[in-house]
């Protein structure tokens, strides 16, 4: 008998479910974040635009930044779910 393969330690059926379960788990997970990003992202930039009770130069200055993290953390979480979806 060989010794097993470290480097791909889930071989065989049962490690191939695991790996398709992971992946399935990982994409929602990674598709609901992208979705909050963007959620994130979009109240922000109300904020940015002065509609909200925030209205100052900060609050304003404030969302604009906020909006920007949110999208790279959308397309971030979006890359991510489409890398594990093509896994499964």
């Amino acid at each position: 008998m060989s010794a097993p393969n470290v480097d791909k330690p889930n071989e065989g059926i049962v490690g191939q479910i695991s790996n398709t379960i992971a992946n399935a788990a990982n994409y929602v997970s990674e598709t609901i974040q992208g979705n909050s990003a963007e959620a994130s992202k979009e109240a922000n930039k109300q904020q940015a635009k002065g509609n909200t009770a925030d209205d100052s130069i900060s609050g304003r200055v404030s969302g604009a930044m906020g909006a920007a993290s949110d999208k790279i953390d959308q397309h971030s979480h979006e890359a991510q779910a489409k890398a594990n979806k093509e896994a499964i």
